[in-house]
């Protein structure tokens, strides 16, 4: 995820250069507040969410157990990640009725993404043990209820549609009914945008509200759009009401305005972020993982839980217990990289490793080398992978050209293959006699 890429370049660039000096002056800190500023609101960040987080930072860093510090510098970059994370505000999870039924209304101009992030939300639920309902209100923007169709059953999610009425309000009242008799216990419903905020909508909106009575009104914000974003949220909570923002497109070209300037501005929490195009590309908004982010510092706890959703116990048990029979075969190899694969990007998960992510600058990944792999392996027969020392030139040959790459692919896979092979040897992590004490340092992860 470019999550906040340019601002985060240069705030990390800051925290580095501040990190290590061993004596910090107030010229150090009113330089530094200068270049903090500027890249802030380069990011259109809100000028007083600026004001009111450099005047806290330098505030905060003048005092005496900064300057008489023994490493001052990352007392500094300390109260910078604090200043950030109360800008950001606390983590607030989603409302959950204490009747057991409840009702979300998503809210948002169109082009937000809105219908996507109902899928998604229809999704996240689904996986923590609800069972979601989407309803379309959309009675305006053409095949805007087929498209939330679609995504719902992308998702295996039930959902709600009636094309042929035009009453919002008709439709939310009947796509409640519905979920209570399908004895759902969660409805989310995807209003209408508008290209701008107009009395037609804000008054349509009103007549669904007093209809479903939501429990959580959530506003989909765009976060390209900076601090723009301040000004809709203040309209849409002065007239409909809000509890809180779902941000999306996280991973495009955002500045960051929109995430560092909303909570400040308006008060209401950021709840859940889109990372990513996928359907399942939805998380819990954490500042503090945000904050540590946003400085180059990485986020290992986001990293665990990405691995945790990928790691398939009973797919690493098995391959256990083919270690400690001496085996690790081509297919093992292969469902080590389907589990990588449902991780996320290489880019992505270094960037989370602290210390790293903010020294790979514009190294470039062969994310396709991991697709590349699989289709070799993919391409050979069961005997094939179970053992790769029946693979002469013919059948290299033939699984080149099954897989649309080159003999020179192939044998590169089978390197990779035996040089994984000797480091587990190496590591005593193959069973038998050069078995060694002790749990392996990749047991967790299957291998």
């Amino acid at each position: 995820m470019a999550l906040f890429e340019s601002l985060s370049s240069k705030l990390s660039h800051i925290a580095d250069a501040m990190r290590g000096k061993s004596r910090v002056t107030e010229k150090d800190i009113k330089d530094m507040m200068r270049e903090i500023r500027l890249a802030l609101l380069e990011a259109d960040v809100n000028y007083q969410v600026v004001k009111d987080l450099t005047d806290e930072i330098k505030e905060k860093a003048k005092g005496a157990d900064v300057l008489e510090s023994l490493t001052p510098g990352q007392q500094v970059v300390k109260i910078v990640h604090e200043s950030l994370i109360d800008i950001l505000g606390k983590e607030e999870k989603l409302t959950v009725s204490p009747s057991g039924f409840t009702v979300m209304m998503l809210y948002g101009l169109q082009g937000t993404g809105k219908t996507t992030a109902a899928a998604k939300l229809g999704l996240y639920l689904k996986e923590r043990g609800k069972k979601p309902m989407l309803v379309s209100v959309d009675v305006h923007r053409p095949a805007a209820q087929e498209q939330l169709r679609v995504l719902a059953e992308q998702a295996g999610v039930a959902y709600f549609i009636n094309p042929g009425e035009k009453n919002a309000a008709r439709i939310a009242e009947q796509g409640r009914a519905r979920a209570e008799y399908m004895m759902c216990d969660t409805v989310i419903v995807d209003t209408a945008g508008r290209m701008t905020i107009d009395d037609e909508l804000m008054r349509e909106l009103k007549e669904i509200d007093e209809v479903v009575r939501p429990d959580e009104r959530l506003l989909i914000v765009d976060a390209m759009i900076g601090q723009e974003a301040v000004a809709i949220a203040e309209a849409f909570d002065r007239e409909v009401g809000l509890d809180g923002f779902i941000m999306t497109k996280l991973d495009g070209d955002a500045r960051g305005g929109a995430a560092l300037s909303i909570r400040r501005m308006t008060g209401k929490p950021i709840k859940m972020i889109g990372t990513g195009e996928k359907i399942e590309d939805l998380e819990v908004f954490h500042p503090d993982r945000l904050a540590s982010r946003i400085l180059g510092m990485g986020d290992v706890l986001t990293l665990i839980e990405k691995a945790s959703q990928a790691f398939d116990e009973k797919q690493a048990r098995k391959t256990v217990d083919r270690l400690m029979a001496n085996r690790f075969t081509m297919q093992d190899m292969l469902d080590q990289l389907e589990q990588i694969k449902d991780m996320g990007s290489m880019r992505e998960m270094i960037a989370m490793i602290p210390g790293v992510g903010r020294k790979m600058g514009d190294m470039e990944f062969d994310e396709k080398g991991l697709i590349r792999t699989r289709a070799i392996i993919q391409s050979m027969t069961v005997r094939e992978r179970e053992d790769p020392k029946l693979l002469n030139a013919s059948r290299r040959r033939r699984i080149a050209a099954g897989s649309g790459l080159t003999v020179q692919d192939v044998n590169r896979v089978v390197r990779q293959y035996d040089d994984m092979l000797k480091m587990m040897k190496q590591f005593g992590m193959l069973g038998g006699k050069k078995k060694r004490r002790g749990r392996s340092p990749f047991g967790g992860f299957g291998f």
